[in-house]
């Protein structure tokens, strides 16, 4: 990581790429949160500047500028853009900076829309992941 660029101040919900090894993986995991499910789609901005290259969670958070508006971000890591459901971090940083979990592309949608209008809290799409750490959607009975 050679630079200190702070992250850009988007509208939508920031996806910010920090791994440049795979760029279909990276535009298919774009398209994939894009993709409206039924009636529902995630409002994000893609990011991919190489100034963010590397860069993790922790430093994320030092990276904030003056004026975000936003309690959240998916990070599209060597993780994301390497296992077959290219599950993308999504991370507080707002209530518990630096929390973490993953959440599959198609997912993202219920994440950035809830989070968004703070229709839910980050703790409970955290403590609803499977097993290995990946949301992958919520029961029928919830939400």
């Amino acid at each position: 990581m050679t630079s200190e660029k702070q992250l850009p101040i988007t509208e939508q919900t920031l996806v910010l790429r920090t791994d440049f090894s795979d760029e279909a993986s990276w535009r298919s995991i774009c398209a994939g949160i894009q993709t409206p499910v039924g009636d529902f789609t995630a409002y994000v901005e893609c990011v991919s500047d190489p100034a963010f290259d590397g860069v993790t969670p922790s430093d994320v958070l030092s990276r904030l500028p003056s004026g975000w508006g936003h309690s959240f971000l998916f990070i599209v890591d060597g993780v994301a853009l390497s296992s077959p459901e290219q599950a993308v971090l999504v991370v507080d940083l707002s209530v518990d900076p630096g929390r973490s979990f993953r959440v599959v592309p198609r997912e993202a949608w219920a994440v950035e829309n809830n989070l968004s209008i703070a229709n839910m809290d980050f703790s409970e799409f955290a403590d609803a992941v499977d097993p290995d750490g990946v949301f992958r959607g919520f029961n029928d009975d919830v939400v």
